[in-house]
C-alpha cells in the first residue's frame, strides 16, 4: 500500500489539543480515515494527483461523502471515485464486518429476552451509534428466513416414538385490540432416543382445524410413525391426533391431570389428594394403580363428587405411559420436557408484554425455540438403542391396541 501521510495546520493541532478530546478524535479519525483511501486511491490508479506516468490505470473522478458509524460518533469521509474501475476500499470492508457483528449481537439479544429499547440505550452508550428502537425490531426481521427455513424444513426421520404437544398464548394488538393467539410446538423423541423440536407455529386459537393443519404439516414433512402423543386434554388436540395419527396412543398428561381433578376439589382435601395422587401415578403396575384410584374414589367421592367423576374418566388415559419399561414412565407420562421452553417463552413475553402482530410472535418465540432445540440435539440421549428394540417386541403392540380402543371410545362418544 502507498505511505499515508497526515498533515496538520497549526491552527488544526491546536484545536486538537486544546479541544473537545472526543470532538478531537472524531476529528483526527476522519482526517486519518480520509488518507487512507487517497492512499488506496494512488495505488489502484497507478499515478498520484497531477502525476503522468506510463503505469496509470484510470483517472480521478472527484469524491462523494458517505458516513461511518464509530464508537466516537458518526464520521463523514470522502470517498474518490474513478471514472473507468470502481474504487475499493478496506476501510468500509473493516467496519462492515464490525456492523454486522454488532446487528448480531443486537438481534441475539432481543431473543434471550432484552427489551428493544434496552438495547437501544446499551448500544448507544457503548458505541456512540444511536439505534431506535424501531430499527431493532426492523434488524430482527432478519430472522425471518432462518426461521421459515427451520419451521418447513423436511424431516430426516420418519419415525418418532414419542411426540409431546403443547400451546402457549401470547398478546397480540390486531384490529385495535389486544388478543390471544396460539404458539403451538411439537417436540419429537427419535429412535436414536434425541429430542428435536419438529415444529411449531401461531394460530388465532386451539382449536380443531389449528392443531389439525398443525399434525398435518408434520406428517407431510416426513413424520409418519408417531406410537404415544402426550399431551393435556385439551379437545382440539385429541380429535386432531385422532384424525393425523389414528394409530398413536395418548397420554395424558398427569400433570395436567392432577391439576383438572384438584381444581374440582374442595380446598380442604386438595393436600391429601395430592399425596394419594402421587402413590397412584408411582404404583409399580397398572393394577396397582387401579386399586389405588378405587380406594380414592370410594373415600372421596362424597365430598369431592365432580373431582372423582374427571378422575374416573381420565384415568385409564393418565395410564397409557404403563406400557413402556419403568425407567421410561417418569419421562414420558408429563409435558415436563416442554417446560423449559415454556419459561424462556414466557420469559421473553414478560419483556414485550404485547406483541405487535403475529409476525413478530412468530419470529422472536420461533427463535427461542430453535436456541433451546438446539441443547435438545446435543443433549442426552433419553433412551439407548436397545430399549428401542424392547419398545418394539413388547410395548407398541400394547400402544396400538390402546390406540384403536381410544379410537373407538372417541367416535362412539
Amino acid at each position: 500500500m502507498a505511505q499515508v501521510n497526515l498533515t496538520l495546520t497549526h491552527e488544526e493541532v491546536l484545536q486538537v489539543l486544546t479541544g473537545d478530546r472526543d470532538a478531537a478524535m472524531k476529528f483526527l479519525l476522519e482526517r486519518i480515515l480520509n488518507e487512507i483511501m487517497n492512499a488506496e486511491s494512488e495505488e489502484q490508479l497507478g499515478a498520484g494527483r497531477h502525476e503522468r506516468t506510463e503505469e496509470r490505470q484510470d483517472y480521478r473522478n472527484g469524491t462523494r461523502e458517505r458516513e461511518l458509524n464509530t464508537r466516537i460518533g458518526t464520521l463523514t469521509l470522502r470517498v474518490p471515485r474513478h471514472r473507468n474501475e470502481p474504487f475499493q476500499t478496506m476501510v468500509f470492508e473493516n467496519y462492515q464486518r464490525s456492523e454486522a457483528a454488532l446487528i448480531a449481537t443486537m438481534v441475539q439479544m432481543v431473543v434471550m429476552g432484552i427489551s428493544s429499547r434496552k438495547v437501544e440505550k446499551v448500544v448507544t452508550t457503548l458505541c456512540g451509534t444511536s439505534f431506535s428502537k424501531s430499527t431493532v425490531s426492523e434488524l430482527c426481521k432478519r430472522l425471518d428466513k432462518d426461521i421459515d427455513q427451520f419451521k418447513n424444513r423436511p424431516l430426516s426421520f420418519q419415525e418418532a416414538p414419542f411426540l409431546m404437544l403443547d400451546a402457549t398464548y401470547f398478546k397480540v394488538r390486531e384490529d385495535h385490540r389486544i388478543r390471544s393467539k396460539a404458539f403451538l410446538v411439537a417436540l419429537a423423541f427419535k429412535p436414536d432416543g434425541k429430542r428435536e423440536v419438529v415444529g411449531f407455529d401461531v394460530f388465532d386459537t386451539e382449536e380443531n382445524y389449528s392443531w389439525k393443519t398443525f399434525l398435518s404439516g408434520l406428517k407431510e414433512r416426513g413424520l409418519t410413525d408417531v406410537r404415544m402423543v402426550i399431551s393435556d386434554a385439551h379437545k382440539a388436540i385429541r380429535k386432531s391426533v385422532a384424525d393425523v395419527y389414528p394409530e398413536a396412543a395418548w397420554q395424558r398428561c398427569q400433570v395436567h391431570f392432577q391439576r383438572n381433578i384438584l381444581d374440582n376439589a374442595p380446598n380442604k382435601y386438595k393436600e391429601a389428594l395430592a399425596i394419594d395422587f402421587k402413590r397412584m401415578f408411582n404404583a409399580p403396575t397398572i393394577e396397582d394403580a387401579r386399586k389405588i384410584k378405587e380406594k380414592i374414589i370410594a373415600e372421596y367421592e362424597d365430598v369431592a363428587g365432580k373431582a372423582m367423576e374427571i378422575l374416573e374418566t381420565g384415568f385409564e388415559d393418565s395410564m397409557t405411559v404403563s406400557c413402556v419399561p419403568e425407567h421410561l414412565q417418569k419421562k414420558l407420562r408429563t409435558t415436563n420436557h416442554l417446560e423449559r421452553l415454556n419459561r424462556e417463552l414466557k420469559r421473553r413475553s414478560d419483556v414485550i408484554q404485547v406483541f405487535p402482530n403475529s409476525e413478530s410472535v412468530l419470529r422472536l418465540m420461533g427463535a427461542v425455540t430453535i436456541e433451546v432445540n438446539n441443547s435438545f440435539v446435543v443433549g442426552n440421549c433419553i433412551y439407548a438403542r436397545k430399549t428401542m428394540d424392547e419398545l418394539r417386541s413388547d410395548a407398541f403392540p400394547k400402544l396400538r391396541k390402546i390406540a384403536l380402543d381410544q379410537l373407538a371410545i372417541l367416535k362412539a362418544a
